[in-house]
């Protein structure tokens, strides 16, 4: 078993994704928020792929850490919370995840940017 997620079950989680990204966007419509700030920080979670340069293992790591719903929904969380002006940047955070999902790009495994729980290069069995 490869670990890799395929057929029906990818598509489904493809599709959770696309739903996860429009309700996020929508959220934020719905906030009054800048899309001069959704541009500028659509693609921030990306930079999670500088780890890369320092090694395949460290790279997943930083690269999951920024693209796990986790960590942008504590945000939204204390943006409902205590800071009002964090839960339009969740909520980009969360999209972002939701349009990579959708698209096809998964979480990392430590073997090499290619190798995701959603397909790509053979991932190392466990």
């Amino acid at each position: 078993m490869s670990g890799q997620t395929y057929g029906s079950v990818r598509i489904l989680l493809q599709i959770e994704g696309g739903v996860v990204a429009a309700a996020a966007i929508w959220a934020y419509a719905q906030s009054g928020a800048s899309w001069w700030l959704f541009a500028a920080l659509i693609l921030a979670p990306d930079l999670g792929m500088v780890g890369y340069l320092r090694s395949p293992a460290f790279g997943a790591r930083i690269y999951n850490l920024a693209h796990t719903y986790a960590l942008p929904v504590a945000l939204a969380f204390l943006g409902v919370v205590v800071t009002p002006a964090a839960l339009p940047v969740a909520l980009i955070w969360i999209a972002h995840i939701g349009i990579d999902r959708a698209l096809g790009y998964g979480l990392k495994y430590p073997g090499g940017f290619k190798q995701t729980h959603l397909g790509g290069d053979t991932a190392p069995s466990t």
